[in-house]
């Protein structure tokens, strides 16, 4: 673990597991569908716990991986070949007969390129035959399958499969925040996200053609299908996707350059099998799965991700199956003593990443990475909770602020232009953008053991600090006169007494709670 990045094939990665500190593609999330499948191969040949203490056990031992290397290493070559003529790897061999005449060029593989499918009208971005390395390409058509967004594809129902083919279904985790523990090295990281399974993996999704699942079909929409296991659930196809072998130009390297990509399968997903799902309210009040947004920083509301921790149930021995965040909360704290012969259990960090897009575009993919201690669940929760509620304040009196000023400086305004005016006082923006960074430490120090309120309070000042600093430099474009010197000393006014209210933070006035 030397921090160099290298290359790995799926076998390679599984037999260095415990070597590699992560693996790192691309996107975040081309980064979680290739750890989703190789929790599926985890599953598929065996490796993995039954039970909840076993997967304490497995985590704090380091449980080797090895069989899981060895399985994948045995299987036939021709099992697992992206070019298969009947059973290609993760794809549906039922296209071929339409791959050349409505297939397009491998851009349409990649979900951040593809676009709405009108960025040039006569599609010609996505008809470029450059060719796709097979390796990125295999890569690309894995986050299809997992985060492929909703929307229309560029393929005829009535001359192919059927007319449900065109109909694009969100992916399993399009429309929510997917959390992976991590952990030091890619191995703990597996060993962290293997849920305990007692009723055995289920079958592995190799191909649309291979196996005994039935698979749907496309004249109607069906209803989504049950889960028959964790290797099921991480390795299904939910794009009907085929890809064309090519070489590339210069190398003679394996490459793909003609992709045809249409509706594929529904799940009916069940509370045991969404295993880091965190939730949230709406402003309608509805409680759903944790989105991401592209307007609100994740960070803003990383506190539910505590919640689920702090709120996990009390260890039931009649249970055999629990969610992540109970199995973590169970994980004895570093200074307890375990024992002679159990080795002390290391901090972990919370990854969360979702996917932002309307319709078939991607807009943006959101992530934040935040420490977990074992038994500081509540002191977390405790201070990314706080650390929202004050950040969201200091953002209400900075807009409160700008609206003082805005009185001053235009007495007589037109209604169309009073939002730009505003704006022209408005730093809540730089505020949230500098706000992560304290934030963060806010959180890492509390994952050490230092008292919440010590934290909270340096945190306070800081972006109490900041967001005056950003308010005066705004308030410097004010005109050198009577109006202006009067709309400066309002805002300033403004916003001190709103930190002041005892309605802000106690922190906010240098003040435990």
């Amino acid at each position: 673990m030397t921090g160099d990045r290298v290359e790995r094939s799926l076998t390679g990665l599984l037999e260095d597991a415990d070597g590699l500190c992560a693996i790192d593609d691309t996107t975040p999330g081309a980064t979680v569908a290739l750890l989703e499948y190789l929790l599926a191969i985890c599953y598929a040949s065996g490796t993995y716990p039954d039970t909840d203490a076993e997967w304490q056990d497995w985590v704090e031992h380091g449980h080797s991986l090895a069989k899981a290397a060895t399985w994948l290493a045995e299987q036939p070559d021709g099992e697992w070949d992206l070019f298969h003529p009947t059973e290609p790897l993760g794809q549906n061999a039922l296209l071929a007969p339409f791959l050349d005449q409505h297939g397009a060029g491998p851009a349409q593989l990649v979900i951040e390129r593809v676009g709405d499918y009108n960025q040039f009208f006569d599609h010609h971005h996505l008809e470029h035959p450059t060719p796709l390395p097979a390796a990125e390409a295999f890569r690309a058509m894995l986050t299809q399958h997992v985060y492929g967004p909703a929307g229309r594809a560029r393929i005829s129902g009535k001359e192919t499969l059927g007319p449900t083919i065109t109909n694009l279904a969100i992916g399993r985790l399009s429309s929510r925040i997917r959390v992976v523990a991590l952990g030091s090295t890619l191995g703990e990281t597996l060993r962290l996200n293997l849920t305990p399974w007692a009723d055995g993996p289920g079958e592995f999704n190799r191909s649309w053609t291979a196996g005994t699942t039935e698979r749907r079909g496309f004249r109607t929409k069906p209803d989504g299908r049950p889960v028959n296991g964790p290797a099921d659930l991480h390795s299904y196809l939910g794009r009907s996707i085929l890809l064309r072998p090519a070489a590339m130009p210069e190398t003679g390297e394996p490459a793909v350059d003609r992709v045809l990509v249409g509706a594929g399968e529904l799940l009916a997903l069940r509370r045991p099998q969404l295993q880091d799902v965190v939730y949230a309210s709406t402003a309608e009040g509805k409680t759903k799965p944790l989105w991401a947004s592209r307007s609100r920083a994740f960070w803003r509301d990383a506190h539910a991700l505590y919640a689920a921790v702090k709120d996990a149930r009390k260890p039931d021995g009649a249970r055999q199956s629990t969610n992540l965040y109970e199995r973590l909360a169970r994980f004895p704290r570093p200074d307890d003593s375990a024992g002679p012969d159990r080795p002390p259990v290391r901090q972990f960090k919370l990854w969360a990443v979702g996917l932002v897009a309307k319709q078939t575009t991607v807009i943006s993919w959101v992530t934040g990475v935040y420490p977990f201690a074992p038994g500081l669940g509540a002191m977390l929760h405790r201070a990314s909770e706080g650390g929202s509620q004050i950040a969201e304040y200091v953002a209400t009196s900075l807009g409160k602020a700008a609206y003082a000023a805005w009185e001053i400086a235009y007495p007589n305004p037109k209604p169309s232009d009073k939002a730009a005016q505003i704006a022209r006082f408005d730093v809540r923006w730089q505020h949230w953008e500098a706000s992560e960074e304290p934030f963060n430490l806010l959180l890492a120090q509390t994952a050490t053991g230092v008292p919440v309120d010590e934290c909270l309070l340096d945190y306070a000042s800081t972006l109490a600090s900041n967001a005056a600093e950003f308010l005066a430099k705004s308030l410097d474009s004010l005109p050198r006169n009577a109006r202006g010197f009067q709309a400066r000393a309002a805002a300033l006014r403004r916003f001190e007494s709103e930190l002041a209210s005892r309605k802000a933070p106690a922190q906010l006035q240098g003040e435990e709670e």
